[in-house]
């Protein structure tokens, strides 16, 4: 899995959110994309392990239906 997928539904699901600075969901949301978008080399690798235990399998195989 690459990296981009994710960050891009993060930023998807905090504009959906709307920039509010005093809703908890907003800043986690906010907080968590601008973290990720930092740390993109630490996120890839550990996309790469979780993607050896399996665990995108399930997705991968929704996409194929």
């Amino acid at each position: 899995m690459k990296v981009e997928p994710f960050l891009a539904e993060l930023n998807r699901l905090r504009q959906d959110v709307g920039r509010d600075e005093t809703d908890i969901e907003y800043l986690a949301l906010h907080h968590a994309f601008c973290f990720i978008s930092y740390k993109m080399n630490e996120f890839a690798r550990y996309l790469d392990e979780a993607e050896k235990r399996g665990e995108f399998d399930e997705y991968k195989e929704s996409l194929e239906d």
